[in-house]
């Protein structure tokens, strides 16, 4: 079953990676109608669960769910209708999950919800796929390429790659998969613990629908300054 996308302009994420709802707060208010799109990982909903969802949804902020859900097929579906009835707009999936898991996902997100499948984790190259995978990795993009075409298969609305990527998935498949890229970095900012990056414009170019910040806008000195930023190459 094809995915329907609905997305035209790339929008950009930003990542609330804190541990408590407390200190996301003041990161919400710094960056006020700057950006409208957060994400809540596994560390922060893990400690506040799903009010970290309904303190951002009161705030009319859209909200990115993104626990990689990976099991059987009824707890992942279970699991989605769960998060699409707090209101969140995109939940992550592992591609790995297979075929059948992927399509109980998006049965459990219903029409408000859609479905990304993460793909390959941006952190890792291709020694430590391979390492993971139990055999030689010559191209990563080959592994991501293979996965893609299986949650586009599965009825996923999207998946989630990285900027190197990202191209090569919107080449395959158009605009019949939407594309997230995580591990944005500005030019010439650190990369921190991912392995492959890109910049906003990189990803722009490559395809993106939506790109997730982290610390990059997070830790800045002007939160909002630097959302400017990305806002303008979005355009």
């Amino acid at each position: 079953m094809d995915a329907m996308t609905t997305v035209r302009r790339a929008r950009a994420i930003v990542a609330l990676d804190v541990p408590t709802l407390a200190e996301a707060g003041p990161i919400v208010e710094a960056l006020g109608d700057s950006c409208d799109f957060y994400k809540i990982g596994s560390e922060l909903f893990t400690a506040a669960g799903p009010d970290a969802v309904r303190a951002l949804r009161a705030r009319e902020a859209d909200v990115f769910l993104d626990l990689k859900f990976h099991d059987i097929p009824n707890t992942v579906r279970g699991a989605v209708r769960s998060a699409a009835r707090l209101g969140v707009k995109l939940v992550t999936v592992h591609a790995s999950g297979g075929s059948d898991m992927l399509s109980a996902a998006v049965e459990g997100a219903g029409d408000e919800c859609r479905v990304l499948a993460v793909t390959v984790l941006t952190s890792l190259g291709g020694s430590g796929l391979g390492h993971v995978w139990g055999r030689e990795i010559d191209v990563v993009g080959d592994e991501v390429l293979r996965l893609a075409q299986l949650a586009r298969s599965s009825g996923a609305h999207g998946v989630v790659c990285s900027g190197p990527e990202a191209a090569a998935v919107r080449a395959a498949h158009g605009d019949l998969l939407e594309v997230l890229v995580p591990g944005i970095r500005l030019d010439g900012g650190p990369v921190h613990d991912q392995a492959r990056v890109t910049t906003p414009a990189e990803a722009v170019a490559a395809g993106a629908s939506y790109l997730v910040l982290g610390r990059a806008v997070t830790a800045a000195a002007d939160p909002r300054a630097v959302m400017r930023r990305v806002q303008a190459a979005l355009r």
